[in-house]
């Protein structure tokens, strides 16, 4: 019985999941799944729907980031988004790349 291909077949899918399970653990961490969801509208909109609205953009991962430790208002209405001095600008890029990564 040939098992190598199995267990390298679940290997290589702990390792692609690994990080996306990270990032999420990361968001729940740093208080963002209180107004945020991965697929469905919370308080804020779902990370979803960012990614959508924001896919091709070249500045997008730079200015997400940006919001998400500058906090802000008018994109998605005027509900605002706090300021999450909590979040240091690598775990924001870490988030961002994460969200944007979601379809």
């Amino acid at each position: 019985m040939k098992l190598f291909p199995v267990l390298a077949l679940v290997a290589a899918a702990t390792t692609i999941s690994a990080p996306a399970v990270a990032d999420e653990a990361l968001a729940k961490a740093k208080n963002c799944l209180a107004c945020h969801a991965t697929d469905k509208k919370v308080l804020g909109p779902s990370y979803k729907e960012v990614a959508a609205k924001y896919a091709g953009q070249k500045d997008a991962a730079d200015k997400l980031a940006a919001k998400i430790i500058k906090g802000g208002v008018g994109v998605w209405g005027q509900i605002p988004m706090p300021a999450n001095a909590q979040v240091n600008e690598a775990e924001s890029k870490k988030l961002v790349a994460w969200i944007l990564s979601l379809k």
